[in-house]
């Protein structure tokens, strides 16, 4: 069975589809505190596969804080806090270039702005900015750190087949509905907003790139 870093790909499959699902609600936590509504992030279902494939990703070329190899197979560095401030860096380089491409293309070929960062500062372009560099790059190596060994080990336990069969669905799924959801953006030039829940009263109309 193909191996990376110690872990197979169907239980990485599965860290990717949860990872997916943390990020549907962390864009609904933010939505919520900022403008007072969540609604379902242009998918049907509550994935967004960006975010288990950026962390799976990240986690296949450099590892984690604890084992940073950088590809080498070789810890980067012994020292706990230098290698915590170097994945940081790393993850913030990471998330800052992922959202300048993901931005740029979807304006370049579905015609519309993904969002927009312009009203904050130190933004970098209207598609990436310091403070939500500082801020994924903060999470993912908190999560990294904290939460991705354990998270592994309950994947791990469950049934060799049973993981296999759950990771290619959860897999086909979450990319069949990917694939719907930025055809329906194309089509509509715009957000796919299928629901959106109110949870505070709000004053402005719902931004098209929210």
């Amino acid at each position: 069975m193909f191996m990376i870093n110690g872990y197979d790909i169907y239980s990485l499959g599965i860290m990717s589809a949860f990872i997916s699902f943390l990020g549907f609600c962390l864009e609904n936590i933010w939505l919520a505190a900022t403008k007072g509504f969540i609604d379902n992030r242009n998918m049907r279902l509550p994935f967004l596969m960006g975010y288990g494939v950026l962390v799976t990703g990240m986690y296949a070329v450099f590892g984690t804080p604890d084992n940073m190899t950088m590809l080498s197979g070789n810890a980067v560095t012994s020292d706990r806090t230098g290698r915590l401030i170097l994945y940081f860096f790393v993850s913030m380089l990471i998330v800052t270039a992922g959202e300048l491409i993901l931005g740029h293309f979807t304006e370049r070929f579905f015609g519309f702005e993904y969002w927009n960062y312009s009203r904050l500062p130190f933004h970098i372009t209207k598609y990436t900015s310091v403070p939500t560099s500082i801020g994924f790059a903060l999470v993912i190596t908190l999560f990294m750190d904290v939460c991705f060994a354990p998270v592994m080990s309950v994947i791990q336990s469950i049934n060799a087949d049973s993981m296999q069969s759950v990771s290619i669905m959860l897999t086909a799924v979450i990319g069949i509905d990917t694939f719907l959801g930025f055809r329906q953006m194309k089509r509509n030039r715009g957000l796919n907003i299928r629901w959106i829940k109110y949870i505070a009263n709000v004053n402005e109309p719902v931004p098209e790139n929210a």
